[in-house]
């Protein structure tokens, strides 16, 4: 009696690489997707938060169910400050939408907008020697 022969596995080949989008044509612009902005900023003509990329986001509350999802992602994320440039990154929109989108979040009390924390000029010259007296024990 001979035992049986195991065939061995071959290694699937990969699937290939889904094909690049197609490129505009020239001199037109290319977002993703204009429409998806447009619903985000909507028509709102009025004033926007005075904000810039490095100004802290922190949520006061969970997200609403009446929340957009975008509203709803903001109010996730904030659970600890953010920088409005980490929020534009995380969620894929541009900085202007991210204004409008967290200027309706500062109207309606879902969030608040906190300035950079401001480190000193100047180190504590006590940290500096304490750090060159450890240094030269070395």
């Amino acid at each position: 009696m001979t035992p049986p022969r195991r065939k061995r596995r071959q290694p699937q080949p990969l699937p290939p690489p889904p094909p690049p989008p197609p490129k505009p044509a020239e001199g037109e612009e290319n977002p993703r997707y204009p429409e998806r902005l447009y619903t985000i900023a909507g028509s709102a003509d009025g004033g926007r938060a005075e904000l810039d990329l490095v100004t802290l986001i922190v949520a006061r509350s969970a997200p609403p169910p009446s929340a957009s999802p975008e509203e709803a992602a903001v109010l996730r994320l904030c659970t600890a400050p953010l920088s409005v440039a980490e929020l534009s990154a995380y969620l894929n929109l541009p900085f202007s939408a991210m204004t409008v989108l967290i200027t309706e979040l500062i109207t309606t009390e879902l969030v608040q907008a906190r300035a950079p924390i401001v480190r000193k000029a100047l180190p504590d010259r006590s940290l500096l020697e304490a750090v060159m007296h450890g240094l030269q024990r070395l």
